[in-house]
């Protein structure tokens, strides 16, 4: 039996804590299975470029099993069009990225992990699913850009 305990989770946030990327994942799964299950740690200040998942079209299912983070839905053009806060004491538990919609997770808290499920097997990104709108991971402009996601995603932008 396959499953997520504390110390599992604490394994996790350790390792995303000592990643230069700030965020580690732990898959539930194989590569070549239908459905992947996986905790994702995310610090604050790790940068999701935002992606979609396109090909084929995927609807992506996440919850916050510890801490605090938000998800954002981005138009063509990388406007927020959607957020959602999710957290263990809600008001939002569980949120759902349409298949082939622009998105990026943010960590609010430290030591944020999250629960994602969606279709498999995996696939290398191709370059129609990375947004062409955002700055690389790691060049010069990653951190402002991200900077105003996180005020984005606090209602502040």
């Amino acid at each position: 039996m396959n499953r997520v305990d504390l110390a599992r989770i604490e394994k996790v946030v350790a390792a995303a804590r000592a990643s230069a990327r700030l965020r580690m994942n732990d898959n539930l799964h194989g590569m070549e299975d239908p459905i992947h299950r996986l905790l994702n740690a995310t610090e604050p200040g790790t940068y999701v470029q935002p992606h979609r998942h396109l090909l084929p079209p995927k609807v992506e299912t996440m919850a916050v099993l510890r801490g605090r983070g938000a998800i954002l839905i981005l138009d063509d053009a990388g406007n927020v069009r959607d957020r959602a806060i999710l957290s263990t004491e809600g008001p939002v538990l569980v949120a759902e990225v349409p298949a082939g919609a622009w998105h990026t997770l943010i960590a609010l808290e430290p030591a944020t992990v999250w629960f994602e499920v969606k279709a498999g097997p995996y696939a290398p990104p191709q370059p129609e699913e990375i947004a062409p709108f955002a700055p690389a991971p790691g060049s010069p402009a990653a951190a402002a850009y991200l900077a105003r996601l996180v005020r984005e995603a606090a209602g502040d932008g």
